[in-house]
């Protein structure tokens, strides 16, 4: 099947992150800070993800937040005090780097209130979304800017309409941890068509290893859904179990796709990765990098010679 280019499908401007959980795998570091200000080396993990979304042409962005979350507005907010200090200092790039975070999108925010999971995070998008495809990005998941998976999920979505879901490819032992994708051939050989999909199944129940990873560009039809959708696994509403309603019924909202990923992809939900994912980020940079590179290989070498 080949994707067909459809001018009726609207453009898409709007994203959507989630940010309403507890963080508890990082206490007691999230008792007083949200676990999206962790930063990833000097950046918080929010900031990668807004400007990911920025990056794929998203300005518009709706955070959907909880009790103790405000540090995330007052990030993306002017902070006329520092500015001033450092106007006076004459640090300039310190300035840039305060006022980046202010002036990458235009900001909205509303409060989750009760978490019952992402399907009802997404629902609390309905009133600002309204009747337009939207993207939804979820911050433990940072998608490296040099592998622009989301502006090719925007593009997919742009040509054949419903929804778009992102997909990589996992060990089947592992395909429990996440939600896995029934998928069948396009004529793009990064796409596939999906009629089924099954949150965190049993390895024996998988019908692939196609693991959904953070990245959705939905069809406003799944407000709908997920309003008639009750808690699935974890006593939680699923977006999965909405998605499996859109893919069974193209009628609804259209087909449902999915964009295999195979670019560079740093988990910061773990503990673990959270470091490897700051180790990564450090090497690659052109400040950081060649310095820490060599204390690493130092470091890493005393610590076989320890063995």
């Amino acid at each position: 099947m080949v994707l067909r280019m459809n001018e009726s499908h609207p453009r898409i401007s709007k994203a959507v992150i989630p940010a309403a959980g507890l963080g508890t795998r990082f206490l007691p570091a999230t008792k007083a800070t949200p676990k999206e200000m962790l930063p990833v080396v000097d950046k918080p993990a929010i900031q990668y993800v807004v400007e990911e979304a920025v990056g794929a042409g998203l300005s518009d962005v709706l955070m959907i937040t909880g009790r103790n979350k405000r540090p995330l507005e007052d990030h993306f907010d002017r902070n006329y005090e520092l500015e001033e200090a450092l106007i006076k200092k004459g640090d300039q790039e310190r300035l840039a780097k305060v006022q980046e975070s202010s002036d990458l999108a235009t900001m909205h925010y509303v409060r989750q209130g009760d978490p019952r999971g992402l399907g009802h995070a997404v629902l609390c998008a309905a009133p600002h979304v309204g009747d337009e495809p939207f993207a939804v990005l979820l911050g433990d998941d940072l998608i490296d800017p040099r592998d622009p998976l989301l502006a090719r999920m925007v593009e997919v979505r742009e040509r054949e309409g419903g929804s778009v879901v992102a997909l990589m490819e996992v060990d089947p032992s592992q395909i429990h941890l996440y939600g896995c994708a029934a998928v069948g051939p396009t004529g793009d050989a990064d796409v596939v068509k999906v009629s089924n999909l099954v949150e965190k199944p049993d390895r024996a129940e998988a019908p692939s290893n196609y693991a959904i990873i953070g990245r959705y560009v939905l069809d406003p039809a799944v407000f709908g859904i997920l309003r008639e959708t009750g808690p699935g696994r974890g006593g939680e509403i699923q977006l999965t179990d909405a998605l499996q309603k859109l893919a069974a019924d193209e009628s609804v909202g259209g087909p449902v796709h999915g964009v295999v990923f195979k670019g560079r992809r740093y988990d910061t939900g773990d503990r673990g990765d959270y470091l490897r994912a700051i180790v990564r980020l450090a090497c690659e940079r052109e400040d950081l990098g060649p310095d820490f590179r060599n204390w690493l290989r130092g470091y890493v070498t005393e610590e076989m010679q320890g063995l």
